[in-house]
């Protein structure tokens, strides 16, 4: 049975007494819960229960109706090299009472914790050393970039004391192939060794030792045990040997696999940093300073000494220090970083800015509306690394592989030895093919296969606007098969527009500019569009006087001495006005699901002027988004709460497969769970009644121009309201599964192909070093073809 823990939980939602018993009974409930006490006064739940048990007992709170009050903890862990290293720091993480998830991500060196408010940081990374790793809070980015050159530049001094002391042993065994027998004396190849087996390599030595102690194994272990075994066997044969004679000494190879294995990780560093650049990028994107405005004056001032509210000055060429809104002037601003867009954004007064963005030729006055943790540029940022920390599904078979591999590779390395002794061979040689084992079998591209490329495809799909918040979301992507779209804000620009208008007598810009004046002033939607329409067409439009709202009905008023008015039917009902000849086009409108306005002049014999059909226009993009979905293989579907008439009118311009129309937003969910049944189902939305849909999908994803709670839900973000970044987002995942999987099957097929290899003799310890070193480098190589990716429509793509 399971050794019991003291678990310490603070509750949130009690207010009474039966509160508190009603918490108390539910955890009783869990299996080998006991000792349970519910303070009410400082709500907190004390009790014992088996070690692991942390989910149930929250799971019992919350389904009992209360919360359990927990946090988020990044911290940075230092001593990792394979993916043993990551499964020991998860598996103590995991043991503390009060932590509910841990993930541990090799290539960003960093582990993520959910766990309950009452865990202390000081508990976690006591526990990462007490297994042998350090830990520490994540630093701010610029202290992180110094220790990252800093740690950098220490690799590159070792390698380059290594490599000079192991050339010279290795000289000799370059030269044999050229009929050139030379051997360096015994002492000197002594002298040269030992500085890299014991000081240079000391470091491998250190995470061994920690390893053992914490009854586990890693590289470190394989690589200690391997060339010590090389320079302990060296040591015997030159004590062993006679006066005067030249001993077969097997320095060299402990030297040089140190080395190669220096030279791989110094290798590994530099790639790692680049799958990281994206981070980088946008962590640069931030200013430190900001131009404050205050009673006219200009203040110079620290980003963190700004509030909410203030004035902020920027000038051209500078970087929008903040969020906020334009209170004065005219520019453009280059967004490309934050949302992909490559075109410059005109600003004006009552325009939106977002920190980071560079400001074009025009100075600018900016109220401050988010500052810190709350701006855009903070949530992308936070949402990658939530991303790259984030273990995909398939990793959890590495994960299993890594608990058993380096004990079984030390059994094959027994067996090897033992194998060779009974086959009659010198201890010599069945010693230096056990060697080689150990040394070909570290799993550093093992544990880099998966995370190296989620770092790489989640950095590259940022760049370039699509924001994806979890691995699992990446993974499940690559296989989807349907594609549900809502209409209004996602397909379609979510704003009403003249799509039709005909003038009874023919002329279209007199019926556009007598509707504008009965509109001037309106905050009406429909007003908005027909001012917009006599604005793109240059018409001035005349005053209107004695205007009247009327309601349910429209709008009147006097204008050039005319009494007009511009509504729905219900107005042409009130006065008796006769649609005359516009009735079969008004029909044909109407069932299109247009939304129709009427212009009649009042009077003694009233009558029709003209007729408007407004309706959503498609977005840009929205026809080609369909068209490469479907040249892929993948279905489209539109799934909306408008009326059948518009929402066929949409489907046929854009050859959707499926129509769903008049649909209630919680009837949205069941309808994307049906579609579940015939495959892997994604969902596109961007308002709250897409929410349920979202997270009930394989796959969310959210337009960015949308509502919080819709990207809550979903797993992937567009930046921009572009549909054509739907099949880009598919397609980075594609890529980028397509890149795990390559990069697992060169992890495991190395050591597939190179442990019996090694243990049949016919690798020496040096080539195993070699294409140990050569097998890390290889995966993370591998996944940073991913940062040449940009999306493609399928035309442009290969198949």
């Amino acid at each position: 049975m399971p050794a019991s823990t003291t678990f310490d939980l603070p509750i949130s939602g009690m207010t009474c007494a039966s509160c508190a018993g009603r918490v108390e009974r539910a955890l009783r409930k869990v299996d080998g819960a006991e000792q349970v006490s519910v303070n009410l006064a400082n709500e907190h739940a004390r009790l014992q229960a088996p070690a692991g048990s942390l989910p149930a007992l929250l799971a019992a709170v919350r389904k009992a109706g209360y919360g359990v009050a927990t946090r988020s903890v990044e911290l940075q862990i230092a001593g990792m090299t394979c993916a043993s290293c990551v499964g020991r720091v998860e598996r103590a993480l995991s043991k503390l009472p009060g932590v509910e998830q841990v993930s541990v991500n090799l290539a960003s060196e960093r582990a993520h914790l959910e766990v309950v408010q009452t865990l202390a940081d000081a508990q976690m990374i006591d526990a990462v050393a007490k297994a042998g790793y350090s830990a520490s809070p994540v630093q701010p980015f610029n202290a992180n970039r110094r220790d990252a050159r800093r740690q950098l530049r220490n690799e590159r001094l070792a390698l380059a004391g290594a490599l000079l002391l192991a050339l010279p042993l290795l000289l000799p065994m370059l030269l044999q192939p050229l009929g050139v027998h030379w051997m360096l004396p015994a002492w000197v190849q002594f002298s040269l060794a030992t500085p890299v087996q014991f000081i240079l390599g000391a470091r491998f030595y250190k995470a061994a030792y920690k390893a053992l102690r914490a009854g586990a194994g890693n590289m470190d272990l394989l690589v200690a045990l391997g060339t010590s075994a090389g320079y302990g066997l060296s040591l015997y044969q030159w004590a062993m040997a006679p006066a005067g004679s030249t001993p077969h000494l097997y320095f060299e190879a402990s030297a040089v696999v140190i080395a190669l294995v220096l030279l791989g990780k110094y290798l590994e560093s530099r790639a790692k940093r680049q799958t990281a650049s994206a981070i980088r990028a946008l962590e640069a994107l931030r200013p430190q300073r900001a131009v404050r405005v205050v009673d006219g004056h200009e203040q110079n001032v620290a980003i963190e000494q700004l509030r909410l509210g203030d004035l902020v000055l920027v000038k051209p060429g500078e970087r929008f220090p903040v969020d906020g809104q334009v209170e004065q002037g005219h520019s453009h601003a280059d967004e490309a970083l934050i949302s992909g867009e490559s075109l410059p954004v005109a600003k004006h007064p009552g325009a939106g800015v977002t920190g980071g963005a560079i400001n074009g030729e025009g100075q600018l006055l900016v109220r401050t509306q988010a500052l810190g943790t709350e701006t855009v540029l903070a949530q992308i940022i936070r949402l990658v690394e939530d991303a790259q920390a984030a273990k995909a599904p398939i990793q959890k078979l590495v994960d299993r592989v890594s608990q058993v591999f380096v004990p079984a590779v030390l059994v094959l390395a027994a067996f090897t030895l033992v194998g060779w002794l009974l086959a009659g061979a010198t201890a010599q040689t069945a010693l230096i093919n056990a060697v080689a084992v150990l040394v070909i079998a570290c799993p550093c591209a093992l544990g880099l296969a998966t995370p190296a490329a989620i770092m790489a495809g989640t950095g590259v799909a940022a760049r370039h606007g699509i924001l994806i918040k979890d691995a699992e979301a990446l993974e499940r992507a690559h296989a989807v098969s349907h594609v549900v779209f809502d209409k209004t804000g996602t397909l379609t620009s979510g704003s009403s527009r003249i799509v039709h208008s005909q003038a009874v007598d023919g002329n279209a810009g007199e019926l556009h500019r007598l509707a504008g004046a009965l509109q001037r002033g309106s905050e009406h939607p429909l007003a908005t569009a027909v001012l917009a329409s006599c604005a793109e067409q240059g018409l001035t439009v005349p005053p209107v006087a004695d205007s009247q709202t009327l309601a349910g009905r429209g709008i009147s008023g006097q204008v050039e001495g005319r009494c007009l008015a511009l509504g729905n039917r219900r107005l042409l009902e009130e006065h008796h006005v006769p649609p005359g000849r516009l009735a079969e086009q008004a029909a044909t409108w109407e069932a299109e699901g247009r939304t129709l306005s009427w212009l009649i002049e009042l009077g003694s014999s009233p009558r029709v002027l003209g007729l408007f059909a407004f309706g959503d226009t498609l977005k840009p993009g929205a026809e080609q988004a369909i068209a490469t979905l479907r040249a892929r293989g993948i279905s489209s579907h539109l799934l909306t709460g408008d009326n059948r008439g518009s929402a066929q009118v949409v489907a046929a311009a854009l050859g959707i497969d499926d129509v769903q129309a008049e649909v209630l937003p919680a009837d949205k969910a069941a309808s994307v769970a049906v579609l579940k049944r015939q495959g892997v189902v994604a969902m596109v939305g961007d308002g709250i009644n897409d929410a349920p849909a979202l997270a009930a999908a394989d796959v969310g994803i959210a337009m960015g121009a949308g509502t919080d709670v819709a990207m809550h839900a979903a797993g992937i973000t567009l930046m921009r309201g572009d549909p054509e970044l739907v099949p880009a987002a598919l397609q980075i995942s594609r890529k980028t599964y397509a890149k795990i999987r390559q990069n697992l099957f060169w992890a495991f097929i190395y050591n597939m192909i190179g442990i019996p290899l090694a243990a049949l003799g016919y690798l020496n310890p040096v080539l195993a070093g070699a294409a140990m070193a050569l097998s890390s480098v290889s995966v993370v190589s591998n996944a940073l073809w991913l940062k040449t990716w940009k999306p493609t429509s399928l035309t442009q793509e290969p198949r």
